[in-house]
């Protein structure tokens, strides 16, 4: 697949059925306030390994009143964080790599074509391409905004380990 294919029409998609609002998304990604960057899920295609949602930007988020003043857009690490958590939410859901907590290993053929603005609904869709259980996950990523592709590319999500993790939080 190349990076122009579409991996879904998003404009034939009912944005109004969700099948997976932000208490459904907090049940499998771990990120919260600032952080949380989707709103809803429309669409988990388990036989495609395919999901879609969304971000619903406005101007109440963190990064508005820095980039740029007078003239916000969202800035392109976090259009990849929003596909990241997507990728996170489907992965986790139907255990595809087979641990508790996806993180980001790497972000590959990234592509911002258009802004991002508050108002705008930054619509994601992503695709499992391939993964080797328990150490990482590839999926293609797209991003649209009035079904014009504003960002596309490849993210390889790592297991994390969790529990060593919080365990050295707590350690002195």
């Amino acid at each position: 697949m190349n990076a122009k294919e579409l991996l879904i029409d998003v404009t034939q998609l009912d944005m109004t059925r969700v099948t997976a609002g932000l208490d459904e998304i907090r049940r499998y990604n771990p990120q919260r306030f600032e952080a949380e960057q989707l709103t809803a899920i429309v669409l988990e295609d388990e036989k495609e390994l395919l999901c879609v949602g969304y971000k619903d930007v406005t101007d109440q988020e963190f990064w508005v009143r820095g980039h740029m003043p007078g003239m916000p857009l969202m800035p392109g690490v976090i259009i990849c964080e929003a596909a990241a958590q997507m990728c996170s939410y489907f992965t986790l859901k139907y255990d595809l790599l087979g641990c508790k907590v996806v993180g980001l290993g790497a972000l590959e053929e990234v592509r911002f074509r258009d802004p991002v603005r508050p108002g705008d609904r930054l619509v994601l869709a992503c695709k499992q391409l391939r993964v080797r259980r328990g150490a990482m996950i590839v999926c293609r990523f797209q991003g649209f905004v009035r079904g014009v592709m504003v960002a596309d590319g490849k993210i390889k999500g790592i297991p994390l380990p969790i529990d060593a993790l919080v365990a050295e939080q707590k350690t002195p």
